[in-house]
């Protein structure tokens, strides 16, 4: 039992339910927002939906809505979600002072025969 108890409150299982539940909420306002783009593109072509679309008695519409569906949907991904998050992404890595990296011990031998070298200068 006790091991059940420390699985349920391991602090990743928490952060993965909270991602999850971020993640549905965020696919409401995802698929919200395709619906609105195909909307707009049905009141501008005439038709918001292309499932009756049968050229020589081969159903294509159906295909032919999800491919659509599809791409708006990776547009707004990626406009409304990808790029303004690595622009942020970079604004804050460009005001934040990096970290320096810590030194090895391989690192730190080789430069330390390096200065030795250097100090012993022309000598074979």
């Amino acid at each position: 039992m006790k091991g059940f108890k420390d699985f349920l409150l391991r602090g990743n299982l928490i952060e993965l339910a909270v991602a999850f539940i971020m993640a549905a909420a965020f696919a409401t306002v995802v698929t919200a927002t395709v619906d609105m783009i195909m909307d707009l593109l049905g009141a501008v072509g005439g038709i918001p939906d292309f499932s009756g679309y049968e050229p020589g008695g081969i159903s294509v519409g159906a295909f032919l809505t999800a491919l659509i569906a599809f791409l708006v949907m990776s547009a707004v991904v990626y406009f409304m979600i990808v790029t303004p998050y690595l622009k942020a992404r970079e604004l804050m890595d460009r005001d934040e002072p990096g970290e320096p990296t810590p030194v090895t011990e391989d690192v730190a031998l080789l430069t330390e025969i390096r200065d030795l070298l250097a100090a012993r200068g022309d000598r074979p």
